[in-house]
This record gives C-alpha cells, structure tokens and sequence, in this order.
C-alpha cells in the first residue's frame, strides 16, 4: 500500500472518530467468511459501520482525533475492527446476539459517552447503557410527576371551592 493510500484511510478514519461519539474496537478474526459477511449485514441493518482496519493505521487516526483518544493505545494488538454507532449500546447489543451462535467478535475497548470500557466482560454493562435521549425521556418524566400531581389537585380543590361559593351564594 502506497502512503497516499495510507493517509487517505488515516484521514478517514480520524473524520469517523470525530464524528462518532460510540465505538467499539473488537476482534472479529476467526470467523470464517460467511460469518464475517452475516455480522456486515447485521451491523448494517443496525446502523453500525463495520470497518476493518490494520493497528498502525488505526493509531495515527487516534492521534489525529479531536479526542484524547490515547488510552486505547494498548489494545492495538492482534487484529481489529471498529464498530461505529451513533447510540453507545447498540454494538454491544449486537455483538450479545451474535455470540449466542459464534465465538466472535470479542470487545477489546469501547469509547461511550466520553468514557472507556475495556475488556470483554464490559459487553453486559455496555448492553444496558441508557442512551442520551432515552435519559432526557426518564428526567423529563420524573420531573412532570410533581407537577401533574400539584395541577390536579388545583384543579380538583378549584371545584370544591366553587361548589362552596356556590352553596354559600344561594343560602343568601
């Protein structure tokens, strides 16, 4: 590979990591071709891109980031993938049901919502990570309890006070 091809995918991939705030980097070697081709057609239906990419590569494109990315550095070993995402616990969904009938992909690290998971035990706590919006939705509900409950007792005491006013009125 020419080094004008190099620093395209360097470029690219840095552009990916600054776009992405999820991703994963995994070892998908051993699956045969047509696993590595179901686990594609997955990811995809999952809105997850899939890239295989060589370590040295992959480490310039984390130097390169807008991100201090530089705690990854050590799980650039062996051969690995990227799965990018735009929701944190969808690779780690994904990578859960794909192992019920294969023995990859195995999760390496993973940069969600600002923080790094490492290691392949990380998989469970990364499939029940809430995503942003879905944390706003359960804020906004714990807030709007309160003041359901104080409105509906205004409105259910402004009826009582008008059947009150009303009874007074009419003895007079």
């Amino acid at each position: 590979m020419k080094r004008e091809e190099k620093n395209v995918i360097i470029q690219e991939l840095t552009e990916k990591l600054n776009r992405y705030d999820h991703f994963y980097l995994t070892d998908i070697s051993d699956l045969d071709a047509a696993d590595t081709s179901l686990l594609r057609r997955k990811c995809f239906d999952k809105s997850i891109n899939l890239i295989v990419v060589k370590n040295t590569l992959l480490r310039k494109a984390l130097e390169q980031s807008d991100k201090n990315l530089e705690d990854l550095y050590d799980v650039l070993k062996e051969s690995t993938s990227v799965m990018f995402s735009e929701t944190g616990s969808v690779p780690a969904k994904l990578i859960k049901e794909f192992r019920k009938t294969h023995e990859r992909p195995l999760l390496k690290a993973a940069f969600v919502e600002e923080s790094f998971y490492f290691g392949d035990d990380q998989v469970e706590v990364l499939s029940k990570l809430k995503s942003r919006d879905e944390l706003i939705g359960d804020i906004i509900l714990i807030l709007q309890s309160p003041a359901k409950n104080v409105v509906s007792s205004l409105q259910s005491g402004g009826g009582k006070l008008a059947g009150i006013i009303k009874t007074l009125s009419e003895k007079e």
